[in-house]
């Protein structure tokens, strides 16, 4: 093999020429192959090979003659050409002064001062990998993280920033010296996201332009910077702070900004260098889960201090927890080890030694401010306090920490240079395990140099006899050639399993209730990288969506999780790191979804198994998806969440349209025999493409199946978004009666999620019905009115309602379908109920019943929200009990429950839960209740029927005040149960609470809520429940005092006679024993028996009812 360097010829296999040590092979970024050094193309995988920083031929000085090269420098990237959505830190660098010194100079003399200034710029720039876009005037604009993304692009904008900014002082000195004005430049930078795409101008030329706020802001950090200084946002800040020296310049407000802009000037490079010393500022995580991990590398500690060098590789994608790992073992054994650690940092390859001179200056104590002086008796008082017999290492050591005194090897060829450096630096790491047992920690190899490379190759060539742990990390696109070394383990990382990141959470936020579904957006998304857990938790702080206060607490609901920009930029590097069949392939994936049937990609990318089996096969071994096996076809999902939410955010919105409607058509073709299965997802592709009618098509149809599944949010959701896009067709009869068609399944889940009387609720009803009449269709007119009626009639406008009852009767009688009369008798029932005329209301249930068909009415449901089948049996019963009827009304309830069984609707099972709890409650049998209320709330809760979920709360607080539970009945009414706040402005709930009040001796507040309760009625003598609401205050009236003794008697009476003139016998029955209690306690036992006895008498069921019971003894004591 030849060397490209010398020409010598060399043997084949050999990694570095034997004449010169220049590399004989380059390796590809994307695979991992080794190839020829000119090659332009990876022979393993096809992809460009990148040439990195400091493999890069040098670059000719800029002259005036090829200046023009600074204003567009080649994108080099296919998959730009049609955009892409990138977070960049966007840098711009000006020359201060340059338009005076232009004018006072001939223009090709001033040129050839400012050029070089430009051109110390462009290199500062191409240094860390940035991208010089074009020039501005005499500066230039540079992007980082763009064209490919860099995981640390804030830093490397900020380091090439204060490169460029120590070359212009050199500079400027030496223009000074010539007796010339020296040059200043001004820099800003700003962190945000762009739209980046390529641009072909009229000269053939591609140009690779950012579009986006944040290069403006960007250019006006630069132009408010003083001369000689770099500022920078808040946005950059966040994410340099502790890696550079900040100096807070306060806000600004800025022309088309609407909040003032923080802004800091850089003034050096601050303390930390990794990650994990940045996590330490902020107090390092609970560890967990690297128990395996952590003996394995015991193990090696163990054979190492005995003598038998050991070599451990901590490998992982990044965040996992290798520098964790390695830190947790370094602290736990630091006394029985010296430690030298060397980091990597992700620019590092143009830095030749770059970690190990960090590694050296720390074995010899130097530090930045040492002077080369200061720095050469280090070296030599170590080396001569270690072992003499080192000396003839102290030119090389002292060159490569610029300890001066090189000169004698400024002639030497630099293999060989090379080559005794390495040596040197290895003979000094062996010798110093001699006298304690010697840890070297290397981190990040992924990121490391050639001579950094070599020399650990040397090191592990070196270190079998001797008690040295040379412990590595690395992500696993790297290569080594250590695997066959006996003394080598690798440890593979894996995220942390979901018991051990469910520690880790409950470590950082806790594991209280409120924070759960918290916990469970944050498992999910991270899967398990702690990382970035640790980082969205940090991000989450920041923005003040939790706080800590004892515990941690959420201050807004939290429905999606932000990717934090510290994971988005590892994410978009590994993505733009693929070769562009790759990159592409995943994009489309990610519009597909989480998981995606190997038979839809070929559907959706139209490539054979041929092309598309071996770029599946190396995503998934670079670990974004794997394979799941499935019983009809091979299948695939994405390995994070956090991965396909990058890739799917770094395309453009136009192009995610066409990948959504190709997608979905391709869903068509691909599930046509079963398309009811697929709604959703052809729903989801369908909205995000630019098909609008077929977006229509489908939200509605995945509205209506969610309605009929009773997940009325789900479906609120969809239906919403589907009448939106509708709204944006041209009218016409089919889109209003589309329209139509979705109102009404809208008006019907409002109603179960936001109640009957919710403005929301009856707003949907009226344009319902408004459509229904403008298009003639009498059916969702009858439907629509009925959710009127409903609508009106909970919120108590009983007129109202009752008049749009008997419209219904009307239209019922001129219809042939047996469900109007059905739901028209039975509106006209219940608004009879709530009016007081229980004789009414139970003969409009009869009437209703005679039309019941329940195989043939199960479609009702969609128009109301509920099963009206299942709701008229749980309303009638309430009646029948009023008028004495206890075991017909029990009959009733029973059958709600039945029905609601067999329709299957979770909304109308809900409220049957609640109709047959408040049944049990009129019968006084508490523990049922109990059961029916909690059955109610849970599936309330499950559901978001948040109507339903209150109501079943009151009938919960009611059974525990009949069962005695007075003071679990109070707790329920003032703060709720498990998080569910009780339906409040009910009398008959009221009036258990009011008694609970009265028995813990709160009388004066129970008192309260019967006036609340009496209020609620507001004068409306005929409501069903007003004898209860009298006879409780009589009640309190005597827990507060005796003396109020006629009062309560009156009253009693007064309940006593609202409930006769209404026929409401139990109600009768149960204030005449109260009034019967007090007329014993005052003596009058003859007058109590004659009052007592013909209301007791005249029941002819329900003689096992608590009341009835009562009476039966209360009628014994006084004929005795």
């Amino acid at each position: 093999m030849r060397c490209s360097k010398c020409q010598a010829e060399n043997r084949e296999r050999k990694k570095f020429c034997a004449q010169c040590g220049n590399p004989l092979t380059q390796r590809c970024r994307s695979c991992g192959a080794q190839n020829a050094p000119d090659d332009k193309f990876c022979g393993g995988c096809g992809a460009k090979i990148l040439i990195s920083a400091d493999r890069e031929p040098p670059r000719q000085k800029l002259t005036i003659a090829d200046s023009a090269d600074i204003r567009v420098q080649s994108a080099d990237v296919d998959s730009a050409t049609e955009g892409e959505r990138k977070t960049v830190t966007a840098l711009f660098a000006d020359i201060k002064g340059s338009t005076e010194l232009e004018a006072d100079l001939d223009p090709e003399e001033a040129r050839a001062i400012v050029d070089p200034a430009l051109n110390l710029m462009v290199e500062a720039v191409r240094r860390y990998e940035g991208f010089v876009v074009q020039p501005i005037g005499d500066g230039i604009f540079a992007l980082f993280g763009a064209p490919f993304a860099h995981e640390d692009h804030p830093q490397r904008a900020l380091y090439a920033a204060i490169r460029m900014q120590d070359e212009i002082r050199r500079y400027g000195d030496r223009l000074r010296a010539e007796g010339r004005a020296p040059l200043q430049i001004r820099v800003g930078a700003n962190t945000g996201e762009v739209v980046v795409r390529t641009i072909e101008t009229g000269s053939g030329r591609v140009e690779y332009a950012p579009i986006g706020h944040t290069t403006n802001l960007a250019a006006r950090m630069q132009t408010l910077a003083n001369p000689g200084s770099t500022v920078i946002s808040g946005s950059t800040q966040k994410l340099v702070d502790g890696y550079f020296s900040l100096k807070s310049l306060g806000a600004s407000r800025l022309k088309g900004v609407a909040e003032p802009v923080q802004m800091y000037e850089v003034t050096g490079l601050g303390p930390l260098r990794t990650k994990l010393q940045r996590a330490a500022g902020r107090g390092l995580t609970k560890f967990v889960g690297r128990l395996p991990e952590m003996s394995a590398l015991a193990r090696a500690a163990d054979l190492a201090k005995s003598g038998h060098g050991q070599i451990v590789a901590a490998v992982a994608e990044p965040g996992v927890g290798k520098s964790r790992l390695f830190f947790e073992f370094k602290v736990c054994n630091q006394s029985n080890f010296t430690v030298l650690e060397a980091f990597s940092v992700s620019h590092g390859k143009a830095n030749p030694y770059a970690p190990v001179i960090d590694l050296l200056n720390s074995y010899f104590g130097i530090e930045m401010i040492d002077s080369p002086r200061k720095r050469r008796e280090k070296v030599i008082g170590k080396i001569v306090a270690l072992d003499r017999s080192l000396e003839d290492t102290m030119p090389y050591l002292c060159g490569l920490l610029m300890a001066g005194g090189d000169e004698q090897l400024a002639e030497m060829d630099g293999a060989d240079r090379r080559r005794r450096t390495i040596d040197a630096i290895r003979r000094i790491v062996i010798r110093e395990s001699q006298n304690q047992p010697l840890m070297v920690i290397f981190e990040d190899l992924h990121w490391i140099d050639l001579e950094t490379q070599a020399l650990l190759n040397a090191l592990t060539e070196s270190i079998a006899a001797t008690p040295i742990l040379l412990m590595v990390s690395y992500r696993p696109e790297y290569q080594h050639d250590w695997g066959n070394h006996t003394s080598y383990t690798r440890l593979r990382l894996e995220p942390l399993a979901k018991e051990s990141a469910a520690e880790m959470l409950t470590a950082l936020v806790g594991d209280t209730a409120e924070v759960q579904t918290l916990r469970n957006l944050i498992m999910e998304s991270s899967g398990g990288n702690p990382f970035f857990i640790e980082e969205t938790i940090q991000s989450l702080f920041e923005e003040g969506a939790i706080v800590r206060n004892g515990q941690v607490k959420t201050t807004k609901s939290i429905a999606h999780l932000r990717i934090p920009p510290t994971v988005q930029a590892i994410l978009a590097s590994r993505i733009d790191r693929l070769p562009a069949e790759e990159k592409q392939l995943l994009q489309s994936l990610a519009v597909i979804g989480k998981q995606f049937p190997l038979r839809l990609v070929r559907e959706v990318t139209s490539q054979s198994d041929a092309v598309l089996n071996p770029i599946l096969a190396e995503l998934e071994r670079r670990e974004f998806i794997f394979e799941e096996l499935t019983p009809d076809d091979v299948a695939y999902s994405f390995k994070h969440a956090l991965s396909l939410e990058v890739t799917y955010n770094s395309m453009l919105v136009e192009r995610r349209k066409v990948l959504h409607e190709h997608t979905a058509r391709a869903m068509e073709s691909f599930y046509a025999g079963r398309l009811d299965d697929h709604v959703n997802e052809l729903a989801h592709h369908y909205r995000r493409s630019s098909n609008v009618p077929k977006a229509v098509e489908y939200l509605g149809r995945a509205g209506e199946q969610a309605n009929l599944r009773s997940a009325h949010v789900e479906a609120l959701a969809y239906l919403n978004a589907a009448l939106g896009l509708l709204r944006k067709l041209p009218e016409s009869n089919q889109r209003d009666r589309r329209e139509l068609e979705m109102q009404m399944v809208v008006a019907a889940s409002l109603m179960e999620t936001k109640g009957d009387n919710s403005c929301d609720t009856g707003a949907a009803y009226l344009h319902a019905a408004q459509l229904s009449e403008r298009l003639g269709d009498r059916e969702r007119l009858f439907w629509a009115k009925t959710g009127l009626f409903l609508h009106h009639m909970v919120a108590g406008r009983y007129p109202i309602s009752g008049g749009i009852a008997h419209e219904l009767l009307r239209m019922a009688d001129c219809s042939d379908d047996p469900c109007w009369p059905l739901m028209a008798h039975g509106c006209v029932a219940i608004n009879s109920f709530w009016t007081g005329d229980l004789e009414t209301a139970r003969s409009h249930f009869e009437q209703a019943e005679k039309y019941f068909d329940p195989p043939r009415q199960r479609h009702l449901a969609i128009y109301i929200g509920m099963d009206p089948l299942t709701g008229l049996s749980g309303y009638a019963a309430w009646p029948l009990w009023m008028l004495g009827y206890p075991d017909q009304g029990l009959t009733k309830a029973k059958r709600t429950l039945v029905l609601a069984r067999e329709r299957g609707y979770a909304s109308s099972t809900a409220m049957a839960h609640n109709h047959a709890a408040w049944s049990y409650l009129l019968r006084r049998e508490p523990k049922i209740a109990r059961e029916l209320a909690e059955t109610g709330i849970a599936m309330s809760v499950e559901q978001g029927l948040e109507l339903w979920a209150g109501l079943c709360t009151g009938a919960l607080g009611s059974a525990a005040t009949q069962s005695g539970n007075h003071e679990e009945a109070v707790a329920i009414f003032e703060r709720g149960s498990d998080g569910v706040k009780p339906t409040r402005g009910s009398p008959h709930y009221l009036n258990y609470v009011a008694d609970s009040y009265g028995r813990i001796g709160q009388v004066a507040e129970g008192l309260r809520l019967v006036a609340e309760s009496e209020e609620l009625l507001g004068g409306k003598e005929e409501f069903p429940y007003a004898p209860e609401v009298y006879r409780i205050k009589g009640e309190l009236l005597l827990m507060q005092n005796e003396a109020n003794a006629a009062a309560a008697e009156q009253c009693f009476r007064k309940a006593v006679q609202h409930a006769h003139r209404h026929s409401a016998k139990s109600w009768e029955l149960r204030a005449t024993m109260s009034l019967v209690r007090l007329l014993m306690r005052k003596g009058r036992r003859n007058e109590a028996r004659t009052i007592l006895a013909p209301i007791y008498n005249w029941f002819t069921e329900g003689f096992d009812t608590a009341d009835l019971k009562d009476a039966k003894v209360l009628l014994h004591e006084l004929r005795t």
